[in-house]
């Protein structure tokens, strides 16, 4: 079997966003007060407008430190820990309930189509004070694999 030679591949924002919207498992990088990096594995998705969405709390640590500081980093991964990732750096808009319940019925479409009962669910969603993170993408890297890189992979 011929090792895998590691890839980095340039792409658009459309393109990026379609590499994204299949791909719900992510790190989210947000600051803390000091400056160092917090991160935060979540579910991720894209939204009508192409920002990266996250649901959350109010009181979750990345939902503060995204209020306290908008520059944030989305690492998004493939289901395959050795698929396809792409880091995303962006700016951060908290939306809190009552104001997130239809950007969180946006979120569930976008990830998981249609709901049973959407009555039930944006109802849970205030009872549960849940807040949506939205992410701008502003510059992102290429997606990429690993891999060993391409000299010292010798053809036969």
């Amino acid at each position: 079997m011929a090792p895998n030679i590691a890839t980095n591949t340039r792409v658009p924002l459309d393109e990026l966003l379609d590499f994204v919207r299949p791909r719900h498992r992510a790190l989210l990088i947000t600051r803390r007060s000091d400056g160092s990096p917090q991160a935060s594995p979540l579910t991720c998705g894209v939204d009508d407008s192409g920002r990266i969405v996250v649901s959350t709390y109010p009181e979750r640590a990345k939902t503060r430190n995204a209020k306290r500081d908008e520059r944030v980093s989305l690492v998004v991964l493939s289901d395959d820990w050795n698929g396809p990732w792409v880091q995303i750096d962006g700016t951060a808009e908290v939306v809190d309930a009552p104001d997130s319940v239809e950007p969180l019925v946006e979120y569930y479409r976008n990830i998981a189509g249609e709901h049973p009962d959407w009555d039930e669910y944006r109802q849970a969603m205030i009872k549960q004070g849940k807040s949506i993170i939205r992410v701008t993408p502003e510059r992102w890297g290429p997606v990429a694999t690993g891999g060993f890189p391409a000299r010292l992979v010798q053809e036969d």
